[in-house]
């Protein structure tokens, strides 16, 4: 497998520290009324951990994630709410950072396009794991090899306690780098992606992928629908496009942006992204916010470009007996190589 490293000053020696990028998912489920998560066991290490590894090139952490929680169990995934990273030395002197997700098993005809728009799972190298195993989560927590790979454990039975560890996804996408205004004679709703936006584009495609995002609505201008394109024919799906989504519609309604919002949030069942432009995302963190407890809500984006063109925030939805709440979001800048 390819790796992805950074360069760690070490506030002890000021040397620079190459720095290892992994990701993995703490894979849950419930039985019998109880929380049970996945464990796999090394051979060369003889230790139990969470399934994870290193990204290779250009990978995002979420395609890692998925990639080998899948090479190491032999079963596809779905990514929810982010859990607690970690960070340590290997015995090599090298630092490891760790991003983590609860995960699900993606399910046949409920996950459909996501894992359309996926590479096949390898299968398990029994060399590298020779056993998975479903624990309660108490018995992980004391199976665990490492110590600090109860911190994402802890973070996971908390969720489950709150009602809140099952999600979907609803991720806000602002398009892809256009072609400057200055630079395009024609329509403004026709101005095209540059080629680093068709790059940030097709990035976008193991992201959506790795949150199983089954549906998709876009702003009817052109540099939205292009943005989006590459996961709709990857996921084989069939797009909603508004023209409320687009600046000049939403220059005229906000309203409606906000209702679009709302009804994803409130009614949807599967996970969605919306691809808006930049002066529209007020509005439709706005309304997020209105649905996310007051800490969710301070975390969002409030300066102005609010993302980058390229860029998602993906919010996870949970819903609780008084409604949909969003209880965890993150910022995404898929990387083009």
């Amino acid at each position: 497998m390819g790796t992805e490293a950074t360069m760690a000053t070490s506030p002890a020696t000021g040397m620079h520290t190459p720095v290892v990028m992994t990701a993995g998912g703490l894979v849950w489920r419930r039985r019998g009324g109880a929380l049970q998560v996945q464990l796999v066991h090394r051979p060369r290490y003889d230790d139990w951990s969470w399934p994870k590894g290193k990204l290779e090139f250009g990978e995002s952490f979420q395609g890692a994630a998925i990639r080998e929680v899948g090479e190491e169990t032999g079963k596809e995934i779905v990514l929810g709410r982010p859990l607690p990273g970690l960070q340590y030395l290997t015995p090599e002197g090298r630092v490891k950072r760790v991003h983590y997700w609860a995960a699900r098993r993606a399910r046949r005809g409920h996950d459909t396009a996501a894992l359309t728009a996926r590479a096949p799972v390898a299968p398990v190298d029994r060399e590298e794991v020779d056993r998975v195993e479903w624990l309660n989560a108490a018995d992980a927590a004391q199976r665990l090899t490492r110590a600090s790979d109860r911190g994402p454990l802890n973070a996971l039975v908390s969720a489950e306690s709150e009602g809140v560890l099952d999600t979907r996804t609803l991720v806000i996408a602002r398009h892809g780098r256009a072609v400057p205004r200055t630079s395009w004679h024609g329509a403004e709703r026709d101005r095209p992606l540059t080629p680093l936006g068709h790059g940030q584009a097709s990035a976008l495609v193991p992201v959506l992928a790795a949150y199983g995002v089954e549906h998709v609505i876009s702003s009817r201008w052109e540099r939205c629908a292009t943005t989006i394109d590459p996961y709709v024919r990857a996921a084989g799906l069939r797009p909603s496009y508004s023209e409320y989504l687009t600046e000049a519609q939403h220059e005229r309604s906000p309203s409606r942006v906000a209702a679009t919002v709302r009804e994803l949030l409130e009614e949807a069942t599967e996970s969605s992204v919306i691809c808006t432009h930049r002066p529209v995302l007020p509005t439709v963190l706005d309304a997020l916010a209105q649905h996310a407890s007051r800490t969710v809500a301070d975390g969002l984006p409030t300066r102005d470009p609010f993302l980058e063109p390229g860029e998602a925030l993906v919010a996870h939805v949970a819903d609780t007996p008084s409604g949909p709440r969003v209880v965890a979001t993150e910022k995404v800048s898929p990387q083009v190589w």
